[in-house]
């Protein structure tokens, strides 16, 4: 039997900034490969400016890389057009952040389904899953208030919620429970990991705490921009 080809493959991706006037280029990723399977979880931790954040947005397709290749799903996506990248991030790839971005002047049913506006999905299946999803994250009874009425650790969870809208392959999360206290954090990392486990969605989360490292497991450290796998900051 063949072994299972990975969800996504980095091979030899590295990324540089642009120099400033008369400077030269930044390096800040240096040669990474690593391969990440379906239903796999991962912690990448480092010191800040490591490039936990610019890797996580390079595979997220926010970001390109300077060289090297990005595979996801068996596509490179160094080949695709803008409009191409916008189609795989929105129907591939959710993404969570340490700030929720929700929108200030909408519900919490309202903000879980803006990622649903860009696919013209108005059926009912998709409103029903958006309060079978809030109702997962212990938001069941929080569906009509607005962001401003929730606690932080809440609107992390609405955030959850609206990143698994569209049925992602790839959650990607970046420093998730860093504005969240001890109680909230916990809660979190528990409730990722538990999605994880029951939606069998591949999950990536840079992180400075070692608690959720611990939680998840699968640490890689970034260092001077490169990749050490299977070991601890």
């Amino acid at each position: 039997m063949e072994s299972p080809a990975p969800i996504l493959s980095l091979r030899n991706l590295s990324k540089d900034y642009a120099p400033v006037e008369g400077g030269t280029a930044l390096p800040v990723l240096r040669d990474i490969n690593l391969e990440v399977f379906a239903g796999e979880r991962l912690s990448l931790m480092g010191p800040s400016g490591s490039g936990k954040s610019t890797l996580l947005q390079i595979i997220g397709t926010l970001d390109r890389p300077t060289s090297g290749t990005l595979v996801l799903n068996g596509r490179d996506l160094s080949r695709l057009s803008a409009d191409e990248l916008a189609a795989v991030r929105q129907k591939e790839i959710g993404f969570v952040f340490q700030s929720h971005y929700l929108l200030p002047q909408c519900t919490v049913l309202e903000n879980v389904l803006v990622p649903t506006l860009a696919n013209g999905d108005g059926s009912k299946d998709v409103g029903a899953r958006a309060v079978a999803l809030l109702e997962r994250v212990g938001l069941s009874g929080r569906l009509h208030h607005h962001p401003g009425q929730l606690s932080g650790g809440e609107r992390q969870r609405v955030a959850v919620a609206r990143a698994l809208i569209n049925r992602p392959k790839l959650l990607l999360a970046d420093e998730p429970t860093g504005s969240l206290d001890f109680a909230a954090a916990q809660s979190l990392a528990t409730l990722l990991l538990e999605l994880n486990q029951e939606q069998q969605v591949t999950l990536i989360v840079a992180t400075h705490s070692r608690d959720l490292a611990a939680i998840l497991g699968n640490v890689c450290l970034l260092r001077d921009g490169r990749l050490l796998k299977g070991q601890h900051a």
